[in-house]
């Protein structure tokens, strides 16, 4: 075999292998999208960081090692790009004190119409009104939110994808998800 019939064979071997990375890499895109729906505000910004997400991965596959798992790989350039994008705004998240009990939906109920009313609450709430509410919740605390409540990763896929220990997973779950309460609360009791 020549030398120009070895290059064009490494040439075709080299092209079946990005085809099959980008099919697999798209057949994880609805869970891409909705991870990254969790970390932004809005439908746009969510389909921008998904496209920046998959120039970026496209661009780096060769980097990408097979038999590994390619979902965490693509959350973790999605994460990071994320993060990339709330130092260039540079959010200063607002942090109030917590309430104490995790009862704050409830108490805010009873206080303004008397009643504990689920069912008023969930009718209330729309997705948007949750999104926002997402939004409100500083970005650290967020991200873990995102990953283990909405794309389902356990606190060690969490951990890697995020770069941090399983503890800080775990700290930061606990205060996204107390502040996000509190936020839907908030939405929740407003006339």
């Amino acid at each position: 075999m020549s030398e120009v019939e070895r290059e064009a064979r490494r040439l075709a071997d080299d092209a079946r292998e990005r085809v099959r990375f980008e099919e697999e890499a798209l057949d994880l895109a609805d869970q891409v999208y909705r991870v990254a729906r969790g970390l932004v505000s809005s439908k746009e910004e969510a389909e921008d960081l998904m496209q920046d997400t998959y120039a970026r991965a496209f661009r780096s596959w060769r980097s990408f090692t097979p038999s590994t798992n390619l979902r965490a790989w693509l959350l973790r350039i999605l994460t990071n790009l994320n993060i990339d994008r709330g130092r260039r705004v540079q959010r200063s998240p607002d942090m109030q004190s917590l309430e104490e009990r995790d009862y704050y939906l409830y108490d805010r109920l009873e206080a303004t119409s008397g009643a504990k009313d689920e069912q008023r609450v969930i009718e209330r709430l729309s997705q948007d009104n949750i999104v926002d509410a997402l939004a409100e919740v500083p970005h650290d605390f967020r991200d873990v939110v995102v990953l283990v409540d909405i794309g389902d990763f356990s606190y060690a896929d969490a951990a890697q994808i995020l770069d941090i220990p399983v503890g800080t997973v775990m700290s930061r779950l606990h205060r996204g998800r107390r502040i996000l309460k509190k936020e839907l609360a908030d939405l929740a009791v407003k006339e």
